[in-house]
């Protein structure tokens, strides 16, 4: 069974992750194993106050997964999140999927993971002047609800059913 990590943070939006989770249980049972990554591996609470109890650590994330997606929120400008940078880059390094929606998108800017593929994320002047000089992909930047690109999948936070379906395509 293969991997995919959904990373939330403390604010996340319950709504940007669901079509995906759920998708992969039912399209493809017994094929994917949905775990949750926060930055302390405590409970985590949604926008909507859905709480959940993380499988990992940020750090304790294991080392053999197929996909990690950024989930959405209210905590991605903040200090803590940067924290998910290491296994952001160790995902780009490795070649595998690699998602974020809505600030999560915009955090994929910050660590310049969006500078050589097509992407899209809530609004192209907030992004560069969010990421500033980490961002050099503005030409790749698309005026779109979901884009994929490579094994990189990015979306507004319009695009929750986007979203899903761009990181589906990217897991084949």
């Amino acid at each position: 069974m293969k991997t995919i990590l959904l990373l939330l943070l403390d604010r996340w939006a319950d709504w940007e992750g669901a079509y995906l989770a759920s998708a992969l249980g039912m399209l493809a049972p017994g094929k994917y194993a949905v775990k949750t990554v926060s930055l302390t591996g405590e409970p985590v609470s949604s926008i909507g106050g859905v709480r959940a109890l993380p499988d990992f650590s940020v750090d304790g994330a294991p080392e053999e997964y197929e996909a990690l997606f950024l989930i959405g929120g209210l905590s991605w400008r903040e200090e803590s999140a940067r924290r998910v940078t290491p296994l952001v880059k160790d995902c780009l390094a490795k070649g595998r999927v690699l998602g974020g929606i809505c600030d999560a998108a915009g955090f994929l800017g910050t660590v310049g993971a969006l500078n050589q593929v097509r992407h899209t994320a809530n609004d192209l002047g907030d992004l560069k002047r969010w990421a500033g000089d980490a961002y050099t992909g503005e030409e790749r930047y698309l005026t779109r609800q979901a884009v994929r690109d490579q094994n990189i999948v990015t979306a507004n936070g319009t695009a929750a059913l986007e979203f899903a379906k761009e990181a589906l395509l990217a897991l084949d």
